[in-house]
């Protein structure tokens, strides 16, 4: 279900929707119809109008549905007021993504990160009314006191502040970690599904897992790749962007997304076969920015390209001239991607060194190339690439 609003682009938003369904079954979930709305603005209490209402009511009776995903972020007592009036369980896009986020953690690290955004979302959901006060101000009374609902949130409450702990503890070790290696580190971002995992299994022989799937990888996972010569790198793939990002999770994975704002080259890696090529490359400079990385030198990958026809492929050279055309799937392109790393990481050690080069030098000559944001400023033909 979408409500598009007033000030929302029509193409966004059918894209929007169409990524909502790819969300829905990597969840698990059998899309069985999707239902739009154009509205001026929202409903405080069901988003929708009541005609809608009723017609979800209907199109939900008449498929079998047993659950409604919106594609707009719902209120506490909106989703209330909709699973009360539909008699079926209603979640939004950012409640979909975080139990995507729960089925694909694996490691310790990622475990941790996903149970805190959870709780922490879980906890901002509850709505908090006056009737659930123990007590009221009043004649000799100093005000209201502990609530049941704040009784039962402090174990919530006491678990948020041990992950936190564990979290910080895990970052600092990283940052150790990262203060001991020579080598020059290089980190995987961009849109998910763009193909990050398939470029790290074949620039590095790793084993990442793969899955044509939206954030089938959520693990962060560091190989080390040979360019020319004795040069190397230290590959790092992190977790895919998507547009409406939670912040929660944003937050929740900050350790692992230090690595992005850390390392010396940021390799942009982009679904050049997709029809909105332009708008995830709006949405990666906005995260960028979001998580402060975005002052991190940056290389664009444009990947897929052997899904591209040949005009469709010169196009987009000729929209993004410094970017570096590959086809990770198939292993095209991979020795210019790396003599292009190589001439933008310059800090390269000689073979056998084990001392960690001082944080000052580790930017120092590195030219930016290209920044998502600039993309904004690129006239509009290039948008449909």
């Amino acid at each position: 279900m979408q409500a598009i609003l007033a000030d929302r682009d029509r193409e966004e938003a059918a894209d929007s929707l169409r990524e909502l369904e790819r969300l829905a079954e990597t969840a698990g979930a059998v899309v069985v119809g999707a239902i739009t709305q154009r509205r001026h603005r929202a409903t405080s209490a069901f988003l929708v109008g009541e005609g809608k209402l009723a017609e979800i009511q209907l199109a939900c009776r008449q498929a079998g549905a047993d659950l409604i995903i919106f594609d707009n972020d719902l209120s506490p007592v909106q989703v209330n007021n909709l699973d009360l009036a539909l008699g079926i369980r209603v979640i939004d896009r950012t409640e979909l993504i975080h139990q995507i986020f729960a089925l694909h953690a694996h490691s310790s690290e990622a475990q941790i990160q996903v149970e805190l955004a959870q709780l922490e979302y879980l906890i901002s959901r509850i709505p908090v009314s006056e009737k659930q006060q123990r007590f009221h101000g009043g004649i000799g009374m100093r005000g209201p006191g502990e609530s049941p609902l704040q009784l039962r949130n402090a174990p919530m409450r006491k678990r948020i502040r041990e992950l936190k702990k564990k979290l910080e503890r895990i970052r600092q070790h990283r940052e150790r970690t990262r203060e001991r290696r020579p080598w020059p580190s290089v980190c995987l971002v961009g849109y998910t599904n763009a193909g990050k995992s398939t470029l790290l299994n074949a620039l590095a022989a790793a084993d990442a897992y793969v899955d044509d799937r939206l954030f089938s990888t959520l693990d962060t996972k560091t190989c080390f790749v040979r360019l020319v010569g004795r040069s190397g790198v230290l590959l790092t793939d992190t977790v895919g962007f998507i547009r409406h990002l939670p912040h929660g999770l944003m937050a929740t994975f900050r350790s692992t997304l230090d690595v992005a704002r850390e390392a010396n080259l940021l390799l942009v890696v982009a679904d050049a076969s997709h029809n909105r090529l332009f708008d995830q490359l709006a949405v990666v400079g906005e995260t960028l920015r979001d998580i402060g990385a975005s002052v991190v030198p940056q290389l664009l990958a444009l990947n897929k390209c052997d899904l591209l026809s040949p005009a469709e492929r010169h196009r987009l050279q000729a929209a993004y001239p410094h970017a570096v055309t590959i086809s990770a799937a198939r292993k095209e392109g991979l020795a210019e991607l790396k003599e292009a790393i190589a001439a933008r990481v310059r800090r390269v050690p000689p073979d056998g060194c084990a001392e960690p080069q001082p944080s000052h030098h580790r930017r120092v000559g590195v030219p930016p190339t290209f920044r998502p944001e600039e993309c904004a400023m690129m006239p509009k033909s290039t948008q449909g690439l």
